[in-house]
């Protein structure tokens, strides 16, 4: 075996490295070959030691083309000895991350960092075998690093995109950016589109790390300036469908439109208790109702979940097509629902004056707002009024006409707001962070254009109701995790030290500080922070840079706990009709309540319950980036009818090529260095600010700035501001 390997002087030469390749190859193919050190291969090969680094050189080649792996103890096998399946998820940047394949009874692994030439020609969502590469960690980054070496399932056949047509051919851009490169589209593949225009493609040949994925139009969904286009081409392009299939339809048009009197059976009959609902103005998918009373210093809180799994049996077309979308999107002026709207909006909606099906949670709570005992009950409700969170917080303020007109209720209320108030205190108390910076409220006109932006405040009736939900998920959590249930958990794991350093820095420079224990965080810590900066200038830049230093929330069948609402416990319970966690969870107190949940259905659940986990974390993000790229879109198309118009903003970040800067309305765009004329401007990374070199002239992050609207690419969705007073040149 010593000449498995030619260890003769001289230069290397590409016939000698696919010979050393080949024969190390051949050695790791044997049958009786076991994983091996660097080491222990140059003693079996017979390799001097001056030449160890020759050795090194071949298998670090071999590992670079993903023929062979290394171990975290560093022996060397063939690839295969180190593949792991899972999902790539990728990013716009280039880079991804693979999340493996849940397995049932085993924690969660880390994802999988893949370096962009790493990638293969994977694209978001494609189903990968990567190979770990252990020995490339990156101290900065805690996840594994691997490289993917095939692709087995892919996720996109069909791609929505905006064309660009150039002279004897074409690209496809995709609208979901995660997905890569553009995709060449030969001139008789492209259905004669022209720029700018919408267009469906199917891909026929996904190409290479070298050469871009090549496709032909199916379809020209239209302009973008063509009402609605634009935003159902996003929720296309993200794989969520406005249209339900035929046989999910006929499944629907099986389910009466009312609740029939034999359904009351086994039930508890709720219907004289005080019901109230209170949703936004527009809400048509009513899940929750609420009953509260107060007697002998004991809170008695009623939570009423629509009991959606009573009509959306496991299995069924409705079920599967529920799974499949995961959650409703909400896309500015439109929602693609979960279910259809004869259910979201009719059987299955808490509706004013109609009885309806529910699971109830019904809480006594003392005046500390602990949860001294709870039922979980199938129940009958009636709602008896459909309220606003803007009439119920104009109520609480004192709003006299109002108040007349639910006179009614009015003690109720605030009833509601004195038990919010003991809640929202004693999550406070043990560590609960609270974000409230504002989301965006974008109004469009009957044409689909924007005409307004501006930021969608909370109020006492939003937070009142969030309070109850909160309660409510963390009591049912708690309940089934003693019993020992197969359950799917909301979980929020503890944030990384590195970001949370990297937080501490960035806030320093605004003379905040941070308080960490042993390489660990605790959420009060943070909650500190977020009441010191509250009403202060940088209070909405810091409360992003704190939610972006934090890990994404996730649904599990094994329960680690809430680390942003410092709850042990926690899950979904409360949105049935837009989320299939909840909807599955229902499914579950049923059985339970029932006596129905036997060893062999325990056994089905822990089986399938990974798998709906991690569907369910998928969509969600689906629909989250969906909805952000909507939202984005429609705030530089509002922008495009304001260039030359000047603001006051935020230096929101900086970068080497630039900064952002934000404005009141929540609309952000970006100062390039190119930009900005009469100096050379370094970036100062560890202090978060650009430097003129000549003037000492300092842009720093969260520093205010009044800027003009120089140019809106509607298509790429950026904008570009320019500092006032700066030539435009």
């Amino acid at each position: 075996m010593r000449n498995q390997i030619d260890h003769t002087e001289g230069p290397e030469t590409d016939q000698s490295l696919v010979a050393r390749k080949d024969r190390l190859l051949a050695l790791m193919r044997h049958k009786d070959y076991v994983p091996m050190k660097v080491k222990e291969l140059a003693i079996l090969l017979g390799v001097p030691k001056e030449e160890r680094p020759r050795l090194q050189a071949v298998l670090d080649v071999l590992l670079a083309e993903g023929k062979i792996g290394i171990s975290k103890r560093g022996k060397y096998a063939l690839a295969e000895n180190f593949l792991v399946r899972g999902t790539f998820i990728g990013n716009r940047k280039g880079f991804g991350f693979v999340a493996r394949e849940p397995i049932p009874g085993k924690e969660k692994e880390p994802d999988i960092f893949v370096a962009e030439q790493d990638s293969l020609n994977a694209m978001d969502g494609d189903t990968v075998q990567v190979v770990l590469l252990y020995g490339k960690e990156n101290r900065k980054r805690k996840n594994p690093e691997g490289r993917v070496v095939r692709v087995l399932e892919r996720a996109h056949r069909e791609v929505v995109a905006t064309y660009e047509k150039c002279r004897h051919f074409g690209f496809a851009v995709p609208i979901n950016q995660r997905l890569g490169s553009d995709i060449f589209i030969p001139e008789e593949a492209s259905m004669e589109a022209s720029t700018g225009e919408r267009v469906l493609v199917e891909i026929i040949d996904y190409g290479s790390e070298r050469k871009n994925p090549e496709g032909r139009v199916l379809e020209i969904l239209g302009r973008l300036d063509e009402p609605g286009v634009d935003i159902l081409s996003v929720a296309k392009a993200y794989g969520f469908e406005a249209e339900f299939p035929p046989e999910v339809l006929s499944e629907v048009a099986g389910i009466p439109s009312e609740v029939l009197s034999e359904e009351y059976e086994g039930r508890r009959d709720l219907r004289s208790l005080p019901t109230v609902t209170i949703d936004g103005e527009d809400a048509k998918d009513l899940d929750d109702a609420i009953t509260l009373s107060k007697e002998n210093g004991l809170f008695r809180l009623g939570v009423h979940i629509a009991d959606v799994s009573h009509y959306v049996k496991e299995g069924t077309a409705l079920d599967r097509e529920a799974l499949s979308r995961g959650t409703s999107v909400y896309l500015t002026d439109r929602v693609i629902p979960m279910l259809p709207k004869e259910l979201s909006n009719g059987i299955c909606s808490l509706n004013e004056g109609v009885p309806r099906l529910a699971f109830s949670c019904i809480m006594e709570i003392d005046e500390k707002g602990r949860v001294l005992g709870h039922e979980l009950t199938k129940s009958v409700i009636l709602v008896d009024r459909r309220m606003t969170y803007t009439a119920v917080n104009a109520i609480l303020e004192g709003d006299e006409n109002l108040t007349s007109e639910y006179e009614e209720f009015v003690p109720l209320f605030r009833r509601m707001k004195e038990l919010s108030d003991l809640l929202r205190e004693k999550r406070k108390k043990r560590g609960s962070i609270d974000f409230d910076f504002p989301e965006s409220k974008i109004l469009l006109d009957e044409k689909g254009r924007p005409v307004e932006i501006r930021p969608y405040e909370r109020n006492a009736a939003t937070m009142l109701i969030e309070d109850f939900m909160l309660l409510a998920n963390e009591t049912v959590a708690e309940d089934f995790y003693w019993q020992g249930q197969p359950f799917v958990y909301r979980t929020h794991e503890k944030p990384d030290s590195e970001k949370i350093r990297e937080l501490a820095l960035l806030i320093s420079n605004f003379g905040y500080h941070l308080k960490m224990g042993q390489e660990e965080i605790h959420p009060k810590e943070l909650q500190k922070l977020l009441a010191g900066i509250q009403d202060s200038p940088e209070e909405a830049l810091i409360s992003r840079l704190t939610l972006r230093s934090m890990k994404r929330a996730s649904y599990q069948p094994e329960c680690i706990g809430h680390f942003g609402l410092a709850a042990r416990y926690y899950c979904h319970f409360t949105s049935p009709i837009r989320r299939y966690p909840d909807l599955q969870i229902h499914r579950i107190m049923g059985e339970c309540l029932a006596g129905g949940m036997t060893d062999r259905r325990k056994e089905h659940y822990e089986e399938i319950l990974p798998g709906v986990c991690s569907q369910c974390s998928s969509k969600e993000r689906q629909a989250d980036e969906a909805e952000r790229e909507v939202e984005k879109m429609k705030k530089c198309q509002y922008m495009a009818g304001h260039i030359g118009q000047s603001y006051d903003g935020v230096v929101s970040g900086v970068t080497g090529w630039g900064m952002y800067v934000e404005l009141p309305n929540t609309v952000e765009g970006m100062i390039s260095l190119s930009a900005l004329d009469g100096d050379y401007y370094e970036y100062d990374e560890n202090r978060h600010r650009l430097v003129g070199v000549s003037t000492g002239k300092v842009y720093s992050l969260g520093q205010r700035l009044r800027v003009r609207v120089i140019s809106v690419d509607t298509v790429g969705c950026t904008i570009d501001f320019l500092p006032e007073g700066e030539d435009e040149e």
